[in-house]
């Protein structure tokens, strides 16, 4: 029988292969988890959608997500773009379609994934005109799977 270096016939943990396997699922973890998590702005109040229907758990993790909040003091939306402020007037328009592209790009055939959808979180309180501007970003885009978040009931 095959014995450890203790002269006490006690056998000695091995602590490095159990830190290899607990890397390594660190790592997957990681790598998995970045991928789908969307970014949520918590600041939106959601619009109320009460005939609103659940996504299909297949496209969930498939999201281009624009958050767009208002700012009282300016009376102007923020648009983001998962996390990256984005200008959807005229000046910036280029380089928002150019964002949103290479997010719903699928890396191996270089044509927007048609699984990919294009979801829209705004606040209520957003004005329609700019909400138009926001869809004509994702038509410039060629994203023609939109969808808008609400609350299925009111807090």
């Amino acid at each position: 029988m095959a014995s450890s270096g203790g002269g006490n016939g006690e056998p000695e943990f091995q602590i490095a292969p159990m830190l290899d396997v607990l890397f390594v699922l660190l790592i997957f973890f990681m790598s998995i988890s970045t991928s789908q998590m969307l970014k949520i702005d918590t600041s939106i109040t959601l619009p109320v959608a009460s005939n609103g229907a659940e996504p299909d758990p297949k496209t969930k993790a498939k999201a281009v997500l624009i958050n767009v909040s208002w700012d009282k003091t300016l009376g102007q939306p923020i648009v983001k773009l998962d996390d990256t402020l984005i200008d959807i007037t005229e000046q910036g328009r280029d380089k928002a379609v150019e964002n949103i592209i290479s997010r719903a790009t699928n890396p191996y055939t270089k044509e927007i994934d048609p699984e990919v959808r294009f979801l829209i979180r705004a606040d209520r309180q957003i004005p329609a005109k700019y909400i138009s501007q926001v869809l004509m970003l994702a038509a410039d885009a060629g994203m023609d799977n939109i969808a808008f978040t609400g609350m299925s009931k009111e807090d």
